[in-house]
């Protein structure tokens, strides 16, 4: 019989594991709230500030335990979750097989256990598997009624799919559970698809009055940060990173927002200082692509940055994960658009969100196939979200076809939309 001190650490560690981020927070038990902005959309969730040291702790603690408990299921669920956090935290994918492993070790000894199910779908979420991470999450949901994390997963892997509708039911179902911190910031980034960003503002304020931990907090902070900078507010976003890092401050996602903040505020060489630091602590490929973009622009040679990002694109292949959609960024903005076309289309089939969309329509674009971008670009930007370079893209696309009267209107949405964005910085623009 498993006791209730384990199957606590093992509900705790898994909440650790998915919270903050777009793409896997849920609300178990109080979770430190990736978005999604993610913040951003089929890329990686951004993280909740949990301290490396205090990670490595649980992971020592449970392996402890389970050298002398090995038939302990709740054991193991709490050390897959907590591999899956390591791994974001670290940027080392290596350590999904790990996960894998013990959430597959708790699954066969107490099959249908929710806290494995709930693991297993963020760690399918967490490989861009977001099917897999729907049936795994269903099931995790049919397995306990009242726990928000399977809704969680539910909801990021609905907005990965595109289909928005079923993502903001699971928020509901969240904010009935536990309307805190994870549901709060779910929801504000369903209000900012939409292109409600004064409701968005209002539920990351929601959010931040649920918050009191010093994770809870930077996230919030970071999140406000991100929806500023992205309506052209730089001096705002800057406060809110500089918040963000006064509460949590090994929290690397603000230490990049006020590297974004710096560099489209004119301030190259600070900008530079700063995106060392974040990708020699955390080298996830956006941090990576939007270091190299602020090198080229300021004269440097980025191919460092470059081969830097074709290890990480390796080592996440091997590991299981399937990233596209940067490869269809990267190729269309600083390689082949042929080969962007061809990730752009396997992402779009995998996940067809509006940012997949978007990287496929600007993908053909750039290979000379404006025309068949051009219901892409639509599709992109037909859910309202206010995004400059989405609507700078629909912008091109639309000149390129000589649609002149559209595209001066689509340019003019852009500028509206965020004034300080810069098409030389386009990796800036997106949502980490």
């Amino acid at each position: 019989m498993k006791t209730s001190a384990t199957a606590g650490i093992a509900v705790l560690v898994l909440a650790g594991a998915l919270t903050a981020g777009a793409a896997l927070v849920p609300g178990e038990p109080a979770p430190p709230a990736a978005s999604p902005a993610r913040g951003a959309v089929a890329r990686e969730p951004v993280e909740a500030p949990v301290s490396a040291v205090s990670l490595r702790d649980t992971i020592s603690a449970l392996t402890g335990r389970l050298r002398r408990l090995p038939g302990d299921d709740q054991a193991w669920a709490g050390l897959g979750a907590a591999y899956v956090q390591q791994a974001r935290l670290t940027a080392d994918p290596s350590l999904y097989a790990k996960a894998e492993q013990a959430l597959a070790r708790s699954a066969t000894l107490n099959p249908g256990n929710f806290a494995a199910l709930t693991g297993q779908a963020a760690l399918a979420a967490a490989r861009h598997d977001f099917t897999q991470a729907v049936r795994l999450a269903r099931l995790s949901a049919a397995a306990n009624l009242y726990g928000p994390g399977a809704h969680a997963v539910l909801a990021d892997a609905f907005t990965q799919l595109g289909r928005y509708g079923e993502a903001e039911r699971a928020i509901d179902r969240m904010m009935e559970l536990r309307p805190g911190v994870a549901a709060f910031t779910r929801a504000s980034y369903a209000a900012e698809l939409r292109g409600d960003r004064a409701g968005a503002r209002r539920l990351l304020a929601g959010a931040l009055g649920d918050a009191f931990a010093p994770a809870d907090v930077a996230y919030c902070r970071y999140h406000l940060g991100e929806l500023a900078l992205h309506s052209g507010d730089l001096a705002g976003a800057a406060e809110q990173y500089r918040l963000a890092l006064r509460a949590a401050p090994e929290f690397t996602p603000a230490l990049a927002g006020t590297a974004r903040a710096a560099a489209l505020g004119g301030r190259t060489a600070e900008a530079l200082d700063l995106y060392a630091t974040v990708v020699g602590r955390l080298p996830l490929a956006q941090y990576v692509i939007e270091y190299a973009e602020v090198i080229r622009a300021s004269g440097g040679d980025p191919s460092g940055q470059w081969t830097l990002l074709r290890a990480q694109r390796d080592l996440m292949a091997g590991a299981g994960v399937r990233d596209d959609l940067t490869w269809a960024e990267y190729e269309a903005d600083h390689g082949s658009p042929a080969r962007a076309v061809e990730h752009a289309r396997a992402e779009y089939a995998r996940a067809p969100n509006a940012v997949a969309a978007d990287a496929l329509a600007w993908a053909l674009h750039r290979d000379g196939r404006s025309r068949e971008a051009l219901p892409y670009a639509r599709e992109a930007t037909s859910t309202g979200w206010r995004n400059a370079l989405l609507l700078h893209h629909r912008a091109e696309i639309e000149r390129a076809l000589g649609l002149t009267r559209r595209a001066e209107r689509s340019a003019a949405e852009a500028r509206a939309a965020n004034p300080a964005f810069s098409p030389r910085l386009p990796a800036l623009a997106r949502f980490s």
